[in-house]
Order: C-alpha cells, then sequence, then structure tokens
C-alpha cells in the first residue's frame, strides 16, 4: 500500500470538497479518478501532494516524502507568460535532486535532453513556453516530470485540449510508468480512454460512488448516480461532523 485515505475531508474555508473518503491505492498501481466538474477530483489531487491539509481524518502515504512526488496540476494553473524557455521549464525537473542554486553537469544536461526527446520537442529547447500549442505544452511538462523520477505521479487532467497524436504519446509514457511499477493517479474526463488503458477507477461525486476494477465501476448506473450527486451538493453548507 501507497496511499491510504482515513474518513478524509477536504475543503476550502471549512466548506469540505471531497467527503470522508476511504480507501487505498496500492504502490505501482494505475488510477483514474473520474466524476462530473466540481466532483472534487483537483481536490483530492492537492491533498494528496500536501498543497492543502484536511479538515478531518487523514492521508498516510507510506514511505513517500516530497521528493518522490510528482505532480502536474491542470493546465490553467500554469503561467504561459512567464518568461522561460522550454529547456529550462524541462530541467526543473531536477531541482528537487541538485536543488533550486545546484548546479547542472554533463551528465544531467544529457537527461535534460533526453527527456525533451522522449516526449517528441527536440528543436524547441529555446522556445519561450508562450510560443508552444496545447499539446506542445503538455509534451514539456511530461518531460520535466521524467527527470523528476518520482514514485508517485499525480496528474490533473493531462490529456485535455491537446491532439490525438498527443494524447497517444503521453498515454504510452503514462503506460511505461505504470510498467516500471510507479503508481499514477489522473483525473480524467474521457471514459472511452478510462475504460482502454486504465485498471482501476475512483468515481468521485464529493464522495466516493465507487472504487475498484474500472469495468465494474464506470457503469450507466453508477455515472448517473455520480451526476445527481454533484448537482444536488449544497455549496453553502458547513464543514460536516467526522
Amino acid at each position: 500500500m501507497q496511499l491510504r485515505f482515513w474518513n478524509l475531508t477536504l475543503g476550502y474555508d471549512r466548506h469540505p470538497a471531497v467527503h470522508h473518503l476511504d480507501g487505498e491505492v496500492e504502490s505501482g498501481a494505475l488510477v483514474a479518478v473520474v466524476g462530473p466538474n466540481g466532483a472534487g477530483k483537483s481536490t483530492l489531487f492537492k491533498g494528496v501532494v500536501g498543497a492543502i491539509h484536511p479538515l478531518s481524518g487523514r492521508i498516510e502515504r507510506a514511505g513517500i516524502d516530497a521528493r518522490d512526488i510528482a505532480y502536474l496540476p491542470q493546465a490553467a494553473e500554469i503561467d504561459r507568460t512567464f518568461p522561460i524557455h522550454v529547456y529550462d521549464m524541462v530541467a526543473m525537473g531536477l531541482w528537487h535532486r541538485v536543488g533550486v542554486l545546484g548546479g547542472i553537469g554533463r551528465s544531467e544536461h544529457r537527461k535534460i535532453r533526453d527527456a525533451i526527446a522522449a516526449v517528441g520537442l527536440t528543436g524547441f529547447e529555446r522556445r519561450t513556453i508562450g510560443t508552444l500549442s496545447g499539446g506542445q505544452m503538455q509534451r514539456m511538462l511530461f518531460a520535466r516530470l521524467l527527470l523528476q523520477d518520482a514514485r508517485l505521479i499525480v496528474l490533473d487532467e493531462p490529456f485535455n485540449a491537446i491532439d490525438s497524436k498527443t494524447c497517444a504519446d503521453l498515454v504510452a509514457l503514462v503506460r511505461r510508468w505504470h510498467r516500471e511499477q510507479r503508481t499514477v493517479l489522473a483525473a480524467l474526463h474521457d471514459i472511452d480512454l478510462v475504460k482502454a488503458h486504465f485498471p482501476e477507477t475512483l468515481l468521485l461525486a464529493r464522495e466516493q460512488v465507487a472504487w475498484g476494477e474500472t469495468a465494474k465501476v464506470l457503469t450507466a448506473e453508477n455515472l448517473i448516480k455520480a451526476r445527481r450527486m454533484c448537482e444536488a451538493f449544497d455549496e453553502e453548507a458547513a464543514a460536516c461532523a467526522a
């Protein structure tokens, strides 16, 4: 077991967005987190990576520290106006190993070039990130993840608004991480993609609707239930009791 949720409630300003979640993610698992907009997927991921703290309950990360976690937030959370080149953005994946002021030697430069090549961006090294298309931006961010060499990889909507070729290439990287026995959590909307590539799914609608084998979780009945649960949620409710 790598992650364990114990009666976990997460939210903001005492307003819960994820309620009383219990369950565990085994080491090396490939798990899709699915649910309607507003289901709490991004909130759950922020809790997993330690960006927010539980309102109640807890998250147990067995043998995992911050250096073992690689996090890809939603594209909307990334400032594309920041004047940085692709090469330097990818190199940030080494920070947890060399430090912000650490030197990058010949070996590290080779790793950066290899990561850029692995996502098909050779030749883009001196491009500023603001000039990239949506698909090129995601490729660059996956290259940074490759350099982090993390045991737990958390991807928030990694395949939104990208072309089918880029999606296929990045899914192939996710499956490679799975073969390497890394643990991958990915928030996704594309049900067909989940069914094709993710053996385990958590269906979330502010609380757990179903969790387990993907084919058994993503039934029509469960998807309808998840949508209705999100529609019925009271945004003005106070934090619920443990």
